[in-house]
């Protein structure tokens, strides 16, 4: 795929989406379809990584598959409707949109699922690559040509790295800001109501921010 002017990728959990009501009741969902103890709010509380992370923590190795595949499948009828956009994310994808850019979407989430969530919330994103965690997250942000990658969790954070995009992190998630700075976040804002006035900073002066590759080697900016 040809890279485009400007492509920014977005995580989605705890970054344009708040899940954690929908994903609590489809794990209170699954608790009850299978009568395994599950914290619920104990578990909306490590979003980011993969699904089957949070499931070995209360299923036996051998049914972390399955389970998982039940918990996709209840998870539309559960989780979808609870779910809020986070503050300032239509408008981060908007102000993308009025650069002359493309938002896309780049998630450890069942891709299915994370599509439901933005047509759901009228999130509109132009692309959504699924099923990529860390790491992982770098071949869809080369495959799209991101320049940025914009997460709330460390995961995030290496995976616009290793793809050599300027990471932006937002301290909505998990991971406060002090550990977002610590893994390499070249730019982090306290939530996405500050993002499109970030955006037009960069599109201004782009050269003000360094992308870091996987080496360490990405300059962080100065301020926000």
């Amino acid at each position: 795929m040809a890279a485009h002017p400007l492509t920014v990728g977005f995580d989605l959990d705890m970054t344009l989406i708040d899940s954690r009501p929908g994903i609590k009741a489809a794990y209170e969902a699954l608790a009850a379809r299978t009568g395994t103890y599950i914290d619920a709010a104990a578990a909306v509380t490590r979003l980011g990584p993969p699904l089957e992370e949070e499931i070995r923590r209360w299923f036996p190795a051998e049914r972390v598959a399955e389970i998982s595949d039940v918990y996709r499948e209840l998870y539309p009828t559960h989780a979808v409707t609870g779910t809020l956009a986070m503050p300032g994310a239509r408008e981060a994808i908007d102000a993308v949109h009025a650069a002359g850019g493309r938002a896309i979407v780049v998630t450890a989430k069942y891709e299915p699922n994370a599509k439901l969530h933005l047509t759901h919330l009228g999130i509109a994103a132009d692309a959504v690559i699924g099923s990529l965690w860390a790491e992982a997250k770098a071949e869809a942000l080369r495959a799209h040509g991101a320049w940025v990658y914009v997460g709330d969790h460390t995961g995030d954070v290496r995976g616009a790295r290793t793809a050599g995009a300027l990471s932006v992190a937002v301290a909505t998630g998990p991971c406060d800001a002090g550990a977002l700075r610590a893994a390499g976040a070249q730019v982090v804002l306290d939530d996405l109501t500050a993002f499109p006035s970030w955006l037009d900073r960069y599109v201004a002066d782009p050269d003000r921010y360094v992308a870091g590759g996987a080496d360490g080697d990405g300059a962080r900016a100065a301020s926000a």
